[in-house]
């Protein structure tokens, strides 16, 4: 090496004119000077200061090393396209270069290769990069620097790199260095991110250098770039080293490391991300704009998905808890003062989507305690951004339900503190804390309004030098209530101060008080305190409201009620004045003596009225008082006609709208809509209903309320009942586990009353799952009445209470008849259902003793206890005997069809309490029961066909209607599934114990599994058919039954055991029937079953052949049925032979010593040919069967490039004639495949040419393929096995697949085989058929791919084509080739009248000589 030049070598000239090397120059120096350990040193430092400085790496290894180190160009070692990158460059070479070069300068080999593996990096970064892409590198770069890093990992691993050394040679590139290499280098462990940023000199300029980086990384990302993964990859691992290392109390990093520069920086990039987007947002930044993407990106990051499991949780909260503080202290710039005026502004409606995002993401992280105290950590000791804190206020108490009362108690602290320590900066908190969160509404948070009747109703205890403090305080509190326009004085005694409701108005208030005070009055028998305290400390609202409201004239009850025994108990303890109370007697007694209709409350003078709605709810209000004795039928029957006219003016009915009949309600459940006024108008009706039940419930039991309800719903039956019921969906199936109790209680009574009235109500189509069957209105409720999470089942319990428990109080001397019209048996099934699955005492059988009376009074009460109601009712003797009716028996269907809506994931149930009930509800509730009360009779195998039936039905009546949004219902969508097919699982094992052991399990012998005919029972009720519809029904159905079997023992698809003289078992030839007629043309895939059934097989057979004598023996004979039986299992194993081989295997070995069958061995032989036919150099020969070979060989081919398939089938030329016909065949259905299924392995394209390179060869060597396009099940050679391969719909579509190879098509093939026009003339007229009928529209290119496939495959061409083929064929074949034209046109001559003719003009001519006149087809 010592002769290289270089231009700018360092040598010199020598005598005679010779310049010398640098080697010769050195070694001139060694004998010149004595060794000097010190000298030895600085030579050391100045060659490795040399080296670092030298830019082109490669030049002085040329200088050094001559014409050897050549092979050592660092360009060309990680250049992956040249040809010195592959040639006999190992890394142990460059290793061992690197080595020698670094003995021969005297610097350590790990200095020489860290500045070598520097410059590679460079020169990568340097390249020309994609200008879309600024910090992700191009894919000829990431090639390149992956080869470089396998030599950097090498040189690392023989400790022949320096980490520090190559750290501090990288960041001398920085400006050009890429964020994805240094990702690289981290990711494959050449040097780690926390090397990497401590090695840099200046903290600060790395974190900006990484901070940009990151912006454009973040902008990339959401640009929806070509190397996503890789940038989304890039942005996580970051992101958790950052979080690791800036947010860990104890870091663990590597004693080469210091902890405090890396968390230095960790914190700077994460402190400057977030402020970068906190100012973008302040400065208002635009919908799509760079920065808009960047900050999307970025926020997206604070979750548990991209932090991953590497981070603890006490880290995760740490880094949340520092962005908090950040987010809520940056930039404070305006004061309390302007917060006041502005905060309107800053709701949660109003705030910015991404930074109410970024809030949402904090929220799931920490709880609800640790907000509030954050905030009031970051409130009571820093300079605050009022806009963010209250926005943060605003989501708080939006997104997170739980942080609301906490809030309030914060809020009711900070104001006892104010007090306490006259701190006012601690009241200024609390009064914008409350006012925002106020401004979310009820829903979230009480209003203003009532947050300050509650400090002035219950003040805190405060010092006594402080109180006028407080004094002062609630007087400016009253003066704000008035200026909200709400008065102190007019509070109601009983209102509730913590809900979130609207403020009532005083008169409204005060009626309520009145009821209360009756009520508690009733109960005790002496005035209330809350009364008592009212006449003395809020004497302005008892005198002016409560008063007034207790003492409303009326026609007073011959027996006192409790009203009446209240007033004289008032009076009597001097609270109410005498005139007061004089005046109230001489109204009540004119009131007597009244005219008859002013008694009714009918006005005198309709004209002076209010707007329609305000009519209609005074009518309603009247109704109200009268309900405190419903029992007068003339004056509630006369207030209710009222009502009716009111209700018919609110709505805009007519006289003629009345008058028309309603036929059918429709009804959609899924999206009920209402107009805004008639929205309106039945919620002042269903409101009425509840408040009038719960008034008339306070006086009389149901029973002894008189005809008001009926009379009431009576008026919902006309017009308006279809808005009524439209209502009823939205509060019953969309809202139910939000209303209260009166609600539920209101409405269970009104489905009562709908029952009752059934007979003369319209019928209900609620959609495609009764539509062509009405439901009853009172069957509707089953309908809107879920059971599917915890929450509707418990709602859904507390609705059938209500109404059962109504219905037989409301009617209890009536028959059971009666009853069971009123109520839906829907509704009493789904108490049965709800009541044995919550309340396991209730699954006990009842005795004599057990049975309970029934009270409604109980239920109405504020304090309601559901659970104790839904015994009562259960032991109920009435409800018992209401039971026995046929109507109203839970049978074990309707039993699994209630299981099966519920979800695990949001049952009120645990897995262990689920999997104990419906145990307990199969083998000791419905098993044994007899059939008639809808049972079992104690058949196992029934109650498994039940079950089947039921899941299925389930699942069809689910995915076709949309009852749920999971796409997948079964098995992983909708997990509930699993749980029933865990119980199936049990029963069917228990069902092989049961038979008889001589016989196979399952069934006899002769009869098969049960599961098969149910299979074929359903199957048979299908509709048949290639309709879209018809065709994704059946195919759901038997994708249904496939993952049935898959989860059932193999031994339901094969049998136990085989016995010599009769292999296929009844089970087998079941399955086998299944595959060949059903599965074939549905849950084939590629023409091969799906590898999960292929394995089940497999495994079952295995299994019972190794319980046999000859196992061996077993499997041979079985598989050889299979190729004349069911051939589509083999091509399956062929398929999948290289996941399912190794399965086998291991199952076969583990009980025999012997190799594999020799119909295994098959396969294997099958798949090796295949394998071996597409190596380069390899000529195999092809094993028998031909057909299994050809499939192996088709499936192989699949995974060739589409550039080297004709050059690889060339060696088709010597396989047999057979296989090449099998192979021609499998590729003609591949080709359908391509072009049926737009996501195939195989493209349409390559396909073709798959298909072109088989034919070329065929034709080649005069190999005769047509009968491949005349394919009947008669024929026993090729017929009866490629028929029970190939799907129907397949060999459907050969006629499109004949042509499309058209342009193949050699001219000699057409003329040489006689057949060959008459299948040709039979494909064309299939193929018009087909167009016709629409059933080529399959396989007609999506617009998109038109162009890509380049106009192939588009039917019209190709028939036009076709047409003009055989236009120019029939003149030139010989006459013979006619002799079957007459029956080919016999009923398809109309189809091509041209062709038609064409066909008959030359069938009848005579022979013609001169021929080769005719134009050339090809």
């Amino acid at each position: 090496m010592s002769d290289s030049r270089v231009p700018n070598s360092s040598s010199g000239q020598g005598s005679g004119g010779r310049r010398r090397s640098w080697a010769e120059l050195l070694a001139g120096r060694v004998k010149r000077q004595k060794y000097n350990p010190e000298r030895a040193q600085k030579l050391k430092e100045s060659a490795v200061h040399l080296l670092r400085s030298r830019q082109d790496l490669s030049a002085l290894l040329l200088e050094v090393e001559g014409v050897q180190c050549k092979k050592l160009c660092l360009s060309n070692l990680i250049d992956c396209g040249s040809s010195e990158a592959h040639a006999n460059h190992s890394s142990s070479f460059i290793g061992s270069a690197l080595q020698d070069q670094a003995s021969r300068l005297g610097v350590p080999v790990g200095i020489l290769s860290a500045t070598m593996v520097a410059s590679g990096v460079g020169q990568i970064c340097v390249a020309p990069v994609d200008p879309s892409h600024p910090v992700l590198l191009t894919v000829e770069q990431r090639k390149k620097l992956s080869s470089l890093l396998e030599i950097a990992q090498y040189l690392l691993a023989h400790n022949m790199f320096s980490r520090l050394s190559f750290c501090q040679e990288l960041w001398k590139i920085q400006n050009s260095l890429l964020l994805e290499a240094v990702w690289h280098l981290h990711v494959q462990s050449i040097v780690s991110l926390q090397e990497l940023l401590e090695s840099h000199p200046d903290m600060r300029a790395v974190g900006a250098w990484l901070f940009r980086n990151l912006c454009c990384l973040c902008e990339q990302i959401e640009a929806s770039c070509q190397h996503d993964d890789v940038a989304r990859a890039m942005l996580s691992d970051f992101v958790q080293m950052f979080v690791l290392r800036g947010f860990q109390k104890n870091s663990d990093l590597r004693r080469t490391v210091e902890p405090e520069k890396v968390s230095q920086v960790a914190v700077d990039v994460l402190q400057r991300m977030l402020i970068f987007a906190l100012e973008a947002l302040a400065a208002g930044v635009q919908e799509e704009s760079s920065t808009h993407k960047t900050l999307r990106c970025w926020f997206s990051v604070f979750s548990g998905h991209t932090l991953g499991s590497v981070i603890s949780t006490d880290s995760q909260k740490r880094f949340f808890g520092q962005t908090l503080t950040q987010i809520l202290t940056h930039s404070p710039v305006l004061k309390a003062s302007d917060a006041v005026q502005m905060q309107r502004e800053w709701s949660f409606a109003r705030t910015h989507p991404l930074l109410t995002a970024l809030y949402r993401r904090l929220f799931v992280m920490l709880s609800a305690e640790e907000l509030v105290g954050h905030l009031q950590q970051v409130l009571e000791t820093q300079e605050v951004n009022w806009q963010r804190v209250l926005s943060f206020v605003s989501a708080l108490v939006v997104c997170v339900p739980e942080a609301q009362q906490l809030l309030k108690d914060w809020v009711a602290h900070l104001m006892a503190q104010a007090f306490e320590s006259c701190q006012m900066d601690n009241m200024v908190t609390a009064f914008l804390v409350v006012r925002q969160a106020a401004l979310e509404g009820p829903s979230a948070f009480q209003s203003y309004a009532d947050w300050f009747k509650v400090h002035i109703l219950h003040p805190p205890l405060v010092p006594s030098r402080y109180r006028s403090l407080l004094t002062d305080y609630i007087s400016l509190a009253k003066t704000r209530l008035a200026d909200l326009k709400v008065s102190i004085e007019n509070m109601g005694l009983y209102e509730d101060l913590s809900s979130a409701g609207d403020i009532a108005e005083p008169h409204s208030q005060a009626l309520q008080d009145v009821e209360k005070a009756i009520m508690v009055f009733e109960h005790t028998g002496k005035i209330p305190v809350t009364v008592m305290e009212a006449s003395i400390f809020r004497r302005p609202y008892y005198m002016s409201h409560f008063l007034p409201a207790l003492l409303t004239p009326r026609v007073l009850p011959k027996v006192p009620d409790s009203r009446v025994a209240f007033i004289e108990s008032l009076k009597s303890a001097d609270k109410i004045p005498l005139s007061l109370y004089s005046a109230y007697c001489q109204a009540c007694t004119a009131a007597g003596a009244k005219p008859e209709d002013a008694t009714l409350g009918v006005r005198a003078d309709p004209s002076c009225a209010e707007e329609p709605l305000g009519q209609l709810t005074a009518a309603l209000e009247e109704l109200r008082a009268s309900m405190t004795n419903p029992s007068q039928h003339d004056v509630i029957s006369a207030q209710v006609a009222v009502i009716s006219e009111r209700l018919r003016d609110a709505l805009g009915h007519s006289e003629d709208d009345i008058s028309v009949e309603i036929a059918k309600i429709q009804l959609s459940i899924d999206a009920p809509r209402l107009e805004p006024r008639e929205h309106t108008a039945v919620d002042l009706l269903l409101t009425s209903f509840c408040q009038n039940l719960m008034t008339a419930s306070s006086v009389a039991p149901p029973e002894r309320q008189g005809p008001w309800a009926t009379l009431f719903v009576r008026t919902m039956c006309g017009r308006v009942l279809p808005a009524v019921l439209t209502r009823l969906c939205q509060l019953l199936c969309h809202q139910g586990p939000s209303l209260s109790a009166p609600h539920i209680l209101g409405l269970g009574a009104l489905a009562v009353h709908l029952g009752e009235s059934r007979s003369v109500l319209p019928e209900v189509d609620v959609g495609p799952p009764a539509a062509t069957v009405g439901l009853p209105v009172p069957e509707l409720f089953k309908s809107l009445l879920t059971c599917r999470t915890r929450d509707s089942l418990l709602f859904c319990l507390k609705f059938c209470v209500a109404a059962i428990s109504y219905s037989l109080c409301k009617f209890p001397s009536q028959s059971l008849g009666i009853l069971c019209s009123c109520l839906s048996s829907g509704l009493i099934k789904k108490f049965q259902f709800l009541v044995l699955r919550l309340f396991p005492e209730a699954r006990q059988p009842l005795s004599q003793e057990d049975t309970a009376s029934l009270s409604w009074r109980p239920l109405y009460l504020p304090s309601a206890d559901w659970h104790r109601a839904a015994l009562s009712l259960w032991t109920h003797r009435t409800f018992q005997e209401l039971l026995k009716g046929e109507d109203a028996q839970l049978t074990y269907q309707d039993w699994l069809h209630l299981e099966l809506e519920i979800g695990p994931e949001a049952d009120v149930l645990s897995d262990t309490e689920r999997q104990d009930f419906q145990q307990w509800a199969i083998h000791e509730r419905f098993l044994p029961e007899p059939s008639a009360s809808g049972g079992c009779d104690g058949d196992l195998e029934a109650a498994c066909t039940i079950l089947v039936n039921t899941l299925l039905d389930f699942h069809q009546s689910s995915r076709s209607y949309g009852r749920s949004e999971n796409s997948d219902l079964f098995f992983g969508g909708h997990r509930g599934n699993e749980c029933i097919i865990s119980r199936l699982q049990e029963m069917a094992a228990d069902l092989e114990l049961q038979q008889d052991p001589s016989a196979s399990p399952g069934h006899s012998p002769s009869k098969g599994h049960f599961l098969y005919g149910i299979f074929h029972r359903r199957l048979q009720g299908l509709i048949s058919g290639w309709g879209v519809a018809a065709s994704l029904q059946r195919q759901r159905e038997l994708l249904m039954y496939k993952r049935i079997l898959l989860r059932l023992p193999s031994s339901v698809l094969c049998g136990s055991s085989f016995q010599a003289q009769q292999p296929i078992t009844a089970r087998c030839e079941q399955f086998f029937h299944l595959v060949n007629s059903e599965m074939r043309n549905i849950c084939s895939h590629r023409g091969a079953l799906t590898q999960d059934i292929t394995a089940h097989f497999f495994r079952g057979l295995l299994n019972a052949s190794l319980r046999s004598r000859d196992p061996s023996l077993m499997v041979d004979l079985m598989l050889a049925e299979c190729q004349t039986k069911c051939p589509l299992i083999l091509t399956s194993a062929l398929l999948w032979w290289p996941s399912l081989e190794p399965v086998l295997l291991c199952q076969w070995r583990r009980r025999c010593q012997s190799p594999l069958p020799r119909e295994l061995q098959r396969l294997q032989e099958g798949r090796q040919f295949a394998s071996d036919f597409l190596s380069p150099d390899a000529t195999p020969q092809a094993p028998n069967p031909a057909w299994l070979s050809a499939a192996a060989l088709y499936f192989a081919i699949q995974q060739v490039g589409e550039e080297n398939v004709r050059t690889q089938l060339k060696k088709l030329d010597c396989e047999r004639e057979e296989l090449l016909v099998f192979l021609f065949f499998f590729s003609l259905m591949g080709l359908l495949s391509s072009h049926l299924t737009p996501n195939s392995t195989l493209g349409p394209l390559k396909a073709l040419e798959v298909c072109a390179a088989v034919l070329e060869c065929l034709e080649k060597r005069k190999i005769s393929w047509l009968a491949l396009f005349q394919l009947a099940e008669s024929d026993t050679r090729l017929g009866c096995l490629l028929l029970r391969v190939a799907p129907d719909q397949h060999t459907r579509l050969l006629p499109f697949a004949f042509y499309s190879l058209l342009s193949n098509f050699h001219e000699d093939a057409a003329m040489r085989e006689e057949a060959f026009l008459c299948v040709a003339v039979d494909m064309y007229l299939k193929l018009v058929q087909l167009f016709v009928a629409g059933d080529t529209s399959t396989v007609s290119p999506p617009a998109g791919r038109s162009l890509e496939l380049k106009g192939q495959g588009d039917p019209v061409d190709l028939i036009t084509k076709a047409r003009l083929f055989l236009l120019q064929l029939i003149p030139r074949c010989p006459k013979k080739n006619f002799s079957h034209v007459t029956k080919l046109l016999a009923d398809r001559a109309d189809c091509d009248p041209e062709v038609s003719t064409a066909l008959r003009s030359r069938q009848q001519a005579a022979p013609d000589t001169d021929l080769c006149q005719e134009p050339r087809l090809f």
